[in-house]
């Protein structure tokens, strides 16, 4: 048996080693041209109005570089310089960003989808919103401003789109949804912006001060922090509304600045009001001089440690939080004078009080 099996594998060998001396060819089972390209039809809605919406907006978005002056080879978010995205807001030049990425001082500049580099320079900075406007130096054609919408009639659910240069990578398209509204996001100011738009739309380190755009294209927002242990996209990005940008970008166009408005207390954490299992901003003390203290208000009694007033609603609409205080001394602005309900032990009255502008007070 074993000798029949050698017999065979000689013959078999014997074949092969013939074929290759004659070079016989192998005949393909292919032929060796191009495959040809299969048609498809027509692109569907979602994707003609998506692709609508980045071939208008997109040449409206730049590049944000800011030099640091201890670091002038690298940006704000340290991707090769490139420390953020900005949109076009006016036809006059001026640009706007998240105040982060030029909160670092230096040269700062702009480089547009065309890859124009333009310097600019810094108009204004409101820290309490995460806003920045910059204007640029020399006069050029620029792209049109991005539209405009409103962040009042906005649902969970609906679409969200945002353009930037995450981690250098420049004009970057994401999409999602609007996952949440009315979250509440610290600042480097030290305060709340409050109504921030929460979605799952990809927002990475590059995007921030670009725009977030609903399904007409227009702005609903500017993208500014996410939440992730390891930095890159988790699924949650913020943006501050555009209703609170509308407000703020113009102001710092005429004056550089926006007013701090307040009246003059020290108000208690939200964990003392928890613990305290008070619904309302405890006043821990006034400010001598302050609005509240010629209105009457009083802090906590230090010798007793009893509370005072705690603020419960402005204008009728309830205060829940400190949050929600600051967010309708804002809207009412410095000069004008609110109607504040407080609440004394078991007593309730209504005070006028007076917003001033307190970082100028």
């Amino acid at each position: 048996m074993n000798r029949r099996y050698g017999i065979a594998a000689a013959a078999l060998a014997a074949l092969l080693l013939a074929i290759t001396a004659a070079k016989i060819q192998h005949v393909p089972w292919t032929t060796p041209t191009a495959r040809a390209v299969e048609q498809r039809g027509p692109l569907s809605e979602a994707e003609t109005a998506t692709i609508d919406i980045f071939e208008r907006v997109s040449p409206s978005v730049v590049q944000v570089a800011a030099r640091s002056a201890a670091n002038p080879l690298m940006g704000e978010e340290g991707q090769g310089g490139a420390s953020g995205t900005g949109f076009v807001w006016d036809r006059e030049g001026h640009l706007v960003t998240n105040n982060h990425v030029v909160a670092n001082g230096g040269e700062i500049a702009v480089r547009f989808a065309s890859g124009e580099v333009a310097q600019v320079d810094l108009i204004g900075t409101a820290p309490n919103y995460d806003l920045a406007v910059l204007r640029i130096r020399s006069v050029r054609e620029l792209p049109p401003p991005v539209a405009l919408g409103s962040s009042s009639d906005l649902k969970v659910g609906q679409s969200a789109f945002a353009i930037g240069n995450p981690f250098g990578l420049d004009q970057s398209m994401t999409s999602g949804i609007i996952s949440a509204l009315k979250r509440r996001l610290p600042t480097h100011g030290g305060r709340e912006i409050a109504n921030v738009i929460q979605t799952d739309a990809a927002i990475n380190p590059g995007n921030s001060g670009g725009p977030l755009l609903d399904s007409a294209g227009r702005l609903i927002g500017v993208t500014t922090a996410i939440i992730s242990p390891s930095g890159s996209n988790a699924g949650i990005g913020f943006a501050v509304p555009v209703d609170v940008v509308n407000r703020i970008v113009p102001e710092l166009i005429r004056n550089g600045r926006v007013p701090t408005p307040g009246i003059g207390i020290v108000a208690a954490s939200e964990d003392v009001s928890t613990r305290l299992g008070v619904e309302g901003v405890i006043v821990v003390r006034t400010a001598p001089g302050s609005p509240a203290e010629r209105a009457g208000i009083r802090g906590v009694n230090l010798s007793t440690g009893a509370v005072g007033d705690i603020i419960t609603a402005v204008e009728g609409k309830p205060v829940r939080r400190l949050a929600d205080l600051s967010d309708a001394l804002e809207q009412a602005g410095a000069g004008k004078t609110v109607r504040l309900t407080v609440k004394r032990g078991s007593d309730t009255r209504d005070v006028n009080v007076g917003i001033i502008d307190i970082e100028r007070s």
